[in-house]
């Protein structure tokens, strides 16, 4: 699996920065008719995103999924490379909402928002972002919708 960050434009959104990762497909992730199972898209989703926020080189604490959704566009078969882009839609007073376009070849295959939560595990809650952190996510905030 590699990563890194490119500039550019995605499918849902105009963000500043984009995290790239490489996606190991395994035999194990389809069906009897070669078709990538649904579920493996939520797997593909985490390692992309486990993988961005290690990268963002900061330390971002303890982080909860609180939601995803994936829009599925087109079928992946096996043998196809797999890579996703990550960047941010949104960020809260501790959540942060990511975005990704898994693609299959050239093509959107499905698109994914998730939720994070920055939680303290020690009082049970939610804990604000720092300002430094909240820098750090910045610099890949989508900055409008794309068109349809």
């Amino acid at each position: 699996m590699s990563d890194g960050t490119a500039d550019g434009t995605t499918a849902m959104g105009a963000p500043a920065r984009v995290h790239h990762t490489d996606v190991q497909m395994r035999f194990a992730d389809t069906d009897a008719l070669g078709h990538v199972n649904n579920g493996s898209f939520v797997l593909y989703a985490e390692t992309a995103r486990l993988q961005f926020l290690a990268d963002l080189g900061t330390e971002v604490g303890s982080l909860i999924l609180a939601h995803l959704s994936i829009d599925f566009r087109r079928q992946v078969l096996f043998g196809e490379r797999i890579a996703v882009d990550s960047w941010i839609e949104r960020i809260g007073t501790s959540s942060v909402t990511i975005l990704h376009a898994l693609r299959a070849g050239d093509a959107v295959a499905a698109e994914v928002r998730s939720v994070v939560v920055s939680f303290d595990y020690e009082a049970q809650r939610a804990r604000p972002w720092t300002d430094v952190m909240r820098a750090v996510l910045g610099a890949y905030v989508a900055s409008a919708p794309a068109p349809a």
